[in-house]
């Protein structure tokens, strides 16, 4: 038991990297998305000079490359992060493998028949990765060519072959090792992938539901979003008879998105047909609203609330940029991701309870487009509109963001989430550490564990050094101690954790230099 949890949070570290990259990026996108769409433009001109419009065109436009391609930065950090041998050729084999598990997918379409060359492949669980045309599992597939990799690399980066192919022995073997792994799964990806679509499609008629189709809704559409297949899921809605087929001056309309644009655009608030407005958004932007203005907040707050007392100013920074990055941009994964895979039940709970908000503003007749749900929306689409329903959004959002500020508080204490902050305990008053001389903290730690003979794998989480160890018997707790630890634990045979806070890292770099002396 003790095992699975220490891959548990190892896995749950090694997704920070690319979440400290998701939050800042994703707030550019967000906010330069916002100030460059048309209704922006219209409701503040200055954003229509062409040089400031130029600006947050490339900003968007430099941000969306990087955000497209999360899963090679999942792919990378948790290659990285889960790796114990060679994070080098970890995080080197992880690209590959992904790019194989790709092109492997395509070439199972392709000859399959199932390559989808017409209209919307949304709709079919297919997107365009790095040019290729392939099933779309978003930071799933980075995340699973990442363990592949880390689990490669620690089995086979000693891997002793024949002296006929002793060119491909070592750590050469883990990227080819990698690859063919992730080739096998992604011939076996794209089989269950179809069937889930198809699964999908059939549940249309639950969906028009009132109340299981808000269920459904809520909580299949966050339960997705690791696989990258909420957007499946929406352009489904938006675009197929899943979201209705509806009927306004003659002209039928299949799916919500276009019955709503013409409501919305066209006939306006005073229209008859306004009176359907809450049937079309209830699978729009008014549920994310609730979420990214209200339960956001609710959540940052109660991580940073929980995080210890000596961790939270390390925490506050990641936990406000990732909820500014949803409340602006809508890009909800920075902080959906720092509790989704440490603790699942926290995320049903989290899904389950914006479902049941859903369905209040649905009976509540709330009235707001459109598909995003930042704040700039809330705004233009709601408090600028009559007959919008706008307050309800408040009243619900003050709701959830109760439950789920006490919800999370009790959760996250209660079963030791390692949330930001909350991972170990944290800084050390030595004056070693305070002065940044890591290099003498440095020597008295591979003193401390018997010198560099005994010393195996060195690597660090947030606050503490991680040490693989040969003999316990050789290890000096008075001088790690006097390296300026605050703590010494022994979690496993063979291995040492030594707290030494936020600037653990530079210990760990410290400690690197000197075993190559």
């Amino acid at each position: 038991m003790k095992k699975y949890s220490e891959q548990i949070q190892r896995f749950g570290r090694s997704l920070l990297l690319p979440i400290g990259v998701m939050a800042p990026v994703g707030l550019l996108l967000g906010v330069s998305g916002a100030f460059s769409q048309s209704y922006m433009i219209e409701l503040i001109p200055f954003l229509g000079t062409p040089l400031v419009n130029k600006i947050f065109i490339g900003i968007r436009t430099v941000s969306d490359v990087i955000f497209g391609n999360l899963p090679i930065l999942f792919a990378m950090g948790v290659a990285y992060g889960m790796s114990r041998k060679d994070k080098g050729i970890a995080v080197f084999s992880s690209v590959l493998a992904y790019l194989v598990l790709l092109i492997v997918m395509n070439v199972w379409l392709t000859n399959t028949g199932n390559l989808i060359t017409e209209g919307n492949i949304a709709v079919g669980g297919q997107a365009r990765v790095l040019g290729i045309q392939t099933v779309n599992v978003n930071v799933f597939g980075g995340i699973v060519a990442g363990i592949v990799a880390a689990l490669a690399t620690d089995k086979y980066y000693d891997l002793q072959l024949p002296i006929a192919f002793a060119f491909f022995a070592g750590r050469k073997s883990v990227p080819l090792i990698s690859m063919l792994i992730t080739a096998a799964i992604g011939l076996v990806i794209p089989f269950f992938w179809g069937y889930l679509i198809a699964f999908f499609a059939s549940m249309s008629g639950l969906l028009l539901s009132p109340v299981l189709g808000q269920i459904l809704n809520g909580v299949i559409n966050r339960m997705l979003i690791p696989f990258g297949l909420h957007h499946v899921w929406n352009a489904m809605l938006r675009f197929t008879e899943a979201g209705g087929v509806y009927t306004i001056n003659g002209v039928e309309y299949i799916g919500y998105l276009d019955a709503m644009n013409e409501i919305l655009f066209n006939l306006g608030p005073d229209s008859e047909y306004w009176a359907m407005m809450p049937s079309l958004t209830r699978f729009g932007a008014q549920n994310q609203m609730v979420r990214t203005m209200f339960v956001f907040p609710a959540i940052g707050l109660a991580m940073y609330q929980t995080a210890h007392n000596e961790n939270k100013a390390m925490a506050k920074g990641l936990i406000i940029t990732s909820v500014a990055t949803a409340f602006f941009g809508n890009v909800t994964e920075p902080l959906e991701f720092t509790f989704l895979f440490i603790a699942p039940v926290l995320y049903f709970i989290y899904a389950v309870i914006g479902s049941i908000g859903g369905i209040a503003l649905y009976f509540m007749g709330t009235a707001v487009g459109y598909i995003r749900g930042t704040i700039f929306d809330f705004i233009i689409f709601g408090v600028m509109f009559k007959n919008s329903g706008w307050l309800n959004i408040v009243i619900v959002g003050l709701i959830e963001a109760a439950l789920i500020y006490f919800i999370f508080k009790w959760y996250i204490v209660k079963y030791d989430v390692p949330t930001p902050g909350r991972e170990d305990e944290g800084g050390s008053d030595s004056v070693l550490i305070q002065e940044r001389r890591f290099d003498e903290v440095a020597k008295l730690v591979v003193a401390g564990l018997g010198g560099p003979e005994n010393i195996g794998n060195v690597e660090n989480c947030i606050t503490r050094l991680r040490v693989d160890f040969k003999d316990k018997t050789k290890i000096d707790n008075a001088l790690i101690k006097e390296s300026g630890s605050t703590g010494v634990f022994f979690p496993s045979s063979g291995h040492i954790h030594i707290v030494y806070g936020p600037l653990v890292e530079f210990v760990r770099n410290a400690v690197d230099e000197e075993l190559k002396r």
